[in-house]
């Protein structure tokens, strides 16, 4: 599969996005929020447009609606969605693209999926129809906290993959925005031990998940895992291991009762580490909100997310058992 490797995540959202012309894309409601604040403050500039609509209940429909310009739809998706863990049907809207191009409604449609949350051993978008698969491989794929690198690669089975990967190999060698050989041997060397650690986040994640599901203290605890999660039975379908069987990925988040209390617990976390990076060997937790732009928060205040690493489940859930309890007991005083 051809695959183009750029000097970080959003340097490859970018040089995708350099690739096309006339660009609108339609992007999720909940999504990571690097990629509207590069389109609000660098491409709007370039005259890149976007919407965002909610992409689990996407209908064709809604679909026409945004196809009324003669440029390029780019069709983002994002699954599990960053910080909501929503997961979005990939062959299924990659089926209502197909259907909605094939009526001649606008010249070039491209699907799109980040797939960073969800790696190539738990979830394979170009086999579900999409046209590229985009990673930040400083997360998963590097999975050592070590790396900073972005990936895009394009189906060669689509015709607006192949298309896509002539346009993207002209922009990396026009733009200059490549990976380092140091980044690339180092994600190569996390490569090889990719499906057995996401194999031990993901049992540690539904460990975890479950844990939080029982505790009072938590309004709602967001994992694709959970049969309580709204789009459990698409994740069934299409976050399959290596060996047939189901990885949900080793994020979560969850929600208490405000935005103070989330900080007390962040902050009553001694085996759990405080920052914002995902996908690394530790377990690490962080208050979303507090580090999006106010004006373009998609995360409720009280909600955390949870980057599950390689401990022991038992010390990680004793980690959050104790510091939800030093929360609540802060909070009462």
């Amino acid at each position: 599969t051809p695959t183009y490797c750029f000097s970080s995540g959003m340097a490859a959202v970018a040089s995708l996005v350099l690739a096309c012309s006339d660009v609108h894309m339609l992007m999720p409601l909940d999504v990571y929020h690097g990629l509207p604040t590069q389109l609000h403050s660098c491409l709007a500039t370039h005259g890149v447009r976007h919407t965002a609509v909610d992409m689990t209940s996407l209908t064709a429909e809604s679909l026409r609606q945004h196809c009324n310009h003669q440029g390029t739809l780019i069709v983002w998706l994002e699954s599990p969605s960053n910080p909501m863990c929503q997961v979005t049907d990939i062959k299924g809207i990659c089926k209502l693209v197909d259907e909605t191009r094939a009526t001649g409604a606008f010249p070039r449609t491209l699907t799109v999926v980040d797939s960073t949350w969800a790696p190539p051993c738990i979830t394979r978008p170009l086999t579900l129809g999409a046209d590229a698969v985009v990673h930040s491989a400083t997360k998963f794929l590097g999975g050592h906290s070590d790396v900073l690198l972005g990936s895009v690669s394009c189906s060669p089975r689509t015709e607006n993959g192949v298309w896509l990967k002539e346009r993207l190999e002209q922009v990396q060698t026009s733009i200059g925005a490549v990976a380092s050989p140091l980044e690339c041997w180092l994600t190569l060397r996390g490569l090889r031990t990719l499906h057995l650690r996401a194999e031990r986040q993901c049992q540690t994640a539904m460990k975890l998940s479950q844990f939080l599901d029982d505790h009072d203290e938590v309004a709602i605890c967001h994992y694709p895992g959970r049969p309580s999660h709204p789009q459990h039975e698409i994740a069934k379908r299409q976050m399959i291991g290596p060996d047939g069987g189901n990885l949900y990925g080793g994020m979560l988040s969850f929600e208490v009762r405000s935005e103070a209390f989330a900080m007390a617990v962040a902050g009553g976390c001694r085996i759990i580490k405080r920052a914002t990076s995902l996908g690394g060997t530790e377990t690490l937790i962080e208050h979303r909100a507090s580090i999006e732009p106010p004006e373009r928060r998609v995360s409720p205040p009280g909600l955390l997310r949870v980057s599950v690493g390689l401990e022991e489940a038992a010390d990680v859930i004793n980690d959050l058992r104790t510091a939800l309890d030093v929360a609540a007991t802060v909070m009462k005083s």
